[in-house]
């Protein structure tokens, strides 16, 4: 099996968010499996120097866009036994952030066209390509239009594609202008079931439109963005390619996120020895500013502080959260107003709230390792990470029940004593504050407690069962495409 991953980002060269963190660790479990898998990515201006100087130049070739050649040149870079591969030109990529250009369009068209123009470059002759996100989205299409029966001697005939939606709310939708000026596709693609949305085109509608398999990054995901509120206007498609659509649950690295092994935190401890984890949240509140005190319940929030992320129900209840016996810390960026919620509530109850208004993967995984419980009260969650990191080292997550957190976060049960969080259906302020309270009336009851946080430890959401699945799938495309 032979399979070029193709993202716009992946840990540790690039990062925004779970997309990278993917990336960085999904490869490597398929290449255990026996998978001959190759990443590719943009050779960004922020990668650190210490991998920039460890790539090796491997060519170069061009990219047509329309009426002019791009150069594209081929560093390559063996990361964790895995292949990376970074497409380099400067006047893409070297910019002061990955995303969020005024051209994005253009970018990542350069992008897609020359995750295929490279092939034969680097003589890589995959059975799948794998996409992940709009960034890649138009790979499908391409690869269809221009290059499965048009270019060098069959080489792309028997190539086909899996696209994976990370998260369905960013499209990159562009003016249908792009069409002939930079993309140069003939306008028969331009329809209701191709490119065409509203009047623009989309690259992420063209991967779900145009590639072999569908999946999405776990199963109530895949159902939900089949139905108009989670669907984002592309629920009419996604439920046309229904049948090929899978949800498979993210993973996450087990090996770098181990609470025995990782020096990000203050005190190795592990399910054995769980009361070593104490020393990690009397150490994380002296840091943070936070009061000092093994009783007092402290909530962690590392996360896109955005509405998406629940955010808006945070801000309805924060005083009347922070006004009972909790402490609040959080990490992260995100919207102005999130952000001046954050700052006012440490201004307003010093010492029980700590705002870290910044990106910090150090301090993360001390939150994860140091508090007790972990609030993720999302509007939409495709998958989560934050959930799965928190788990792993005994952090009980408070979740709404939807999406990837829905899949992974069992709800406790006071009468049995079974489950591994606390849960709320509804996307409502007060529901989200009842299942806080419930978490803190069971933190009371150490041994309970340590019960849940010994039965988080011991789940298994490590990336071997998710690889497995993408494995069955790669099989199926290629034993569909030979029988037909």
């Amino acid at each position: 099996m032979k399979v070029w991953y193709a993202v716009s980002e992946a840990a540790p060269f690039a990062k925004t968010g779970g997309l990278a963190d993917v990336a960085g660790s999904l490869p490597k479990a398929l290449k255990r499996l026996g998978v001959d898998i190759r990443v590719v990515m943009p050779k960004y201006g922020q990668i650190p120097q210490q991998y920039k100087d460890k790539m090796n130049f491997v060519g170069y070739t061009f990219v047509d866009l329309t009426w002019r050649r791009e150069y594209c040149g081929v560093f390559e870079l063996v990361h964790e036994g895995v292949p990376f591969y970074f497409l380099d030109n400067e006047r893409y990529f070297y910019r002061d952030w990955y995303y969020g250009q005024p051209d994005d369009g253009e970018r990542f068209t350069f992008f897609c066209k020359a995750v295929l123009e490279v092939l034969p470059l680097i003589d890589f002759k995959p059975y799948i390509i794998h996409l992940n996100d709009w960034q890649t989205g138009l790979v499908s299409l391409l690869l269809d239009a221009h290059y499965r029966y048009y270019r060098n001697n069959g080489f792309y005939q028997y190539i086909h594609t899996v696209f994976t939606i990370h998260n369905l709310k960013y499209q990159g939708i562009f003016p249908k202008d792009m069409m002939n000026e930079i993309i140069g596709l003939d306008w028969k693609f331009f329809h209701m079931d191709g490119i065409e949305f509203y009047d623009n085109i989309n690259f992420m509608k063209a991967g779900i439109a145009y590639s072999t398999g569908i999946t999405t990054v776990s199963r109530t995901y895949a159902e939900e963005i089949k139905t108009e509120f989670y669907g984002e206007n592309l629920h009419g498609i996604l439920k046309k390619r229904e049948r090929d659509i899978m949800g498979i649950t993210n993973g996450i690295d087990y090996e770098e996120n181990n609470p025995l092994t990782d020096t990000r935190i203050y005190v190795p401890y592990s399910a054995d020895n769980i009361d070593r984890k104490l020393e990690n949240k009397l150490l994380l509140q002296k840091e943070t500013g936070l009061n000092v005190g093994a009783d007092t319940p402290l909530i962690g929030i590392v996360s896109r502080l955005v509405a998406q992320k629940g955010m808006d129900l945070i801000d309805r209840m924060i005083s009347e959260l922070l006004e009972t016996d909790l402490q609040i810390i959080v990490l992260g960026t995100g919207e102005k107003r999130y952000e001046d919620m954050f700052r006012w509530a440490q201004r307003a109850f010093s010492g029980k709230m700590s705002a870290n208004i910044c990106y910090n993967p150090v301090l993360a995984q001390k939150i994860y390792a140091g508090s007790d419980m972990f609030l993720m009260p999302s509007l939409f969650e495709p998958c989560g990470l934050g959930q799965l990191y928190s788990m792993r080292y005994g952090t009980v997550p408070v979740v709404r029940e939807t999406g990837g957190l829905k899949d992974t976060v069992i709800p406790y049960n006071e009468y049995t004593g079974e489950g591994t969080g606390f849960t709320f259906a509804n996307y409502n302020a007060h529901e989200m504050k009842d299942a806080v309270m419930r978490a803190m009336r069971v933190f009371r009851d150490k041994e309970k407690w340590k019960a849940i946080m010994k039965r988080c430890m011991q789940q298994d959401f490590s990336w071997d069962k998710s690889a497995r699945e993408y494995l069955d799938l790669y099989n199926q495309i290629c034993r569909i495409t030979v029988t037909k």
